[in-house]
């Protein structure tokens, strides 16, 4: 372990005028290597995020023969100093920290590890309450300070590349009232369940919150991500609150249970195709859920006489979060958004037209949805259309979808923009064969209701 007398320059007054710098700073944060391609070539990246003394953050990249060369060197928690890499623009869509460049080593870097320098902190929280979080534009990155209410075992899921990941969900509360479910991924759904038992007050940084049936829930990736007992005046005013009765409060949460659409049908309005119409024009930024029985009428297979696509071939590398990016990649695989050519899935965005006694909507589809709609994968979509019969008996096939059984469907209505115009977006999120039992409850209930009025 090297000591050093260099001049350090803060992380906040890096910037892409400066040549020649020096920084020392502690590795809070450090990603998985991976790899990339781009071309006809392949490359490995990985990522750390350095906190310094004077509590400046940024992010560093290390590509290719950086990437072997101090992949094992650098370890979460400990300090170095670093010098020759590059500033640039941070890409904040993947970039986490509050500066605004970001560093980039490649084979010149040098990096020396030096000794442990208490005046540089663990890590630097901005912490959010549960409660703002409710209000907040989505996806948003957040930190967080609470007590675990409850938690969950770890379990195996399978994404839909068939690669098996671990997942632990926890429920978070703090003095506002308010709860969230967030979710901890690989290696940090694998912490001992005694850390978790006991109510302990965690402190979670740079947590992902998505929209997620109708809520909101959190993703950590990042086992350093994690605090147990922190310090400081947020977490003592928020383990003072819990002790004193926090407990036995009354709790909102602001995310829905786990479960897909049988949770997303628990919360949202039943109703007829006809009211939805009127409800979906008096929905806000916040999205609402309707729930509805119909049948389908009609598949948009073509458009002014063109054939429109059923189907679209989208990027599944994963990002960041552990989730595939999903977003569409051109003939080559290659994916605008993340930047990478690699695994592909097939993926459907549908027009349907759904239809009931009392009128008819065209909705926008989405992938899972849609496969229910018409009894079939993706995949199995797309290789009939290429390498089985054809167009035309794949649109056969729909057609005999039409006016069959009856469908259970959970809409979601939000208020969006479109070229600077504010209007309502009303799309399918799920479809499921309708529950004649629960449905008959329902109906029996809007009967009563009418005969006691």
């Amino acid at each position: 372990m090297a000591s050093t007398d260099v001049v350090c320059l803060p992380i906040s007054e890096l910037s892409n005028y400066q040549t020649k710098w020096t920084i020392k700073a502690r590795i809070t944060n450090k990603a998985p290597l991976r790899t990339f391609k781009r071309g006809t070539g392949e490359g490995k990246v990985f990522h750390v995020d350095l906190l310094d003394a004077m509590g400046g953050e940024i992010r560093a990249s290390f590509f290719n023969d950086a990437a072997d060369k101090f992949f094992e060197m650098l370890a979460p928690n400990k300090v170095f100093t670093f010098s020759k890499g590059s500033i640039k623009i941070a890409n904040k869509q993947y970039n986490s920290t509050n500066h605004r460049y970001e560093l980039t080593f490649e084979k010149d870097a040098v990096v020396t590890e030096v000794a442990e320098d208490e005046s540089i902190a663990a890590a630097i929280f901005h912490f959010v309450d549960i409660k703002t979080v409710q209000s907040k534009p989505l996806p948003c990155r957040v930190d967080l300070c609470g007590v675990v209410s409850a938690f969950k075992a770890p379990a195996t899921i399978k994404t839909r590349e068939g690669k098996e990941v671990m997942k632990r969900d926890i429920t978070l509360a703090d003095d506002t009232g308010t709860a969230i479910e967030l979710t901890l991924w690989g290696a940090t759904a694998l912490l001992e369940d005694s850390k978790f038992e006991g109510n302990p007050t965690l402190a979670v940084k740079n947590v992902l919150v998505k929209e997620f049936n109708g809520g909101r829930s959190g993703s950590v990736l990042d086992s350093n991500a994690i605090i147990f007992s922190p310090a400081g005046p947020e977490a003592d005013r928020i383990r003072q609150w819990w002790q004193k009765g926090g407990s036995n409060q009354a709790v909102t949460s602001i995310s829905v249970g786990l479960g897909g659409g049988g949770a997303r049908a628990r919360n949202a309005q039943h109703c007829t195709f006809g009211a939805m119409r009127k409800l979906a024009e008096q929905v806000t930024e916040e999205p609402v859920h309707f729930n509805l029985v119909g049948r389908l009428a009609l598949v948009q297979t073509t458009k002014q006489g063109e054939k429109q696509p059923l189907y679209y071939n989208a990027c599944a590398e994963p990002r960041d979060n552990g989730m595939s990016c999903n977003k569409r990649v051109d003939e080559g695989g290659f994916c605008a958004s993340c930047g990478r050519a690699g695994k592909t899935a097939v993926r459907m965005n549908l027009r349907c037209r759904f239809a009931d006694f009392s009128d008819s909507a065209w909705l926008t589809t989405f992938h899972e949805a849609a496969e229910n709609v018409l009894g079939m994968k993706g995949e199995e979509v797309k290789v009939m259309e290429v390498d089985g019969a054809g167009r035309e008996a794949l649109e056969a096939q729909i057609k005999k979808r039409y006016f069959s059984d009856p469908l259970q469907l959970i809409v979601r209505g939000k208020l969006d923009t479109y070229m600077g115009e504010a209007r309502p977006n009303v799309s399918c999120v799920d479809v499921r064969k309708v529950d004649r039992r629960q449905h008959g409850r329902v109906m029996l209930k809007e009967i009563q209701e009418m005969l006691a009025a």
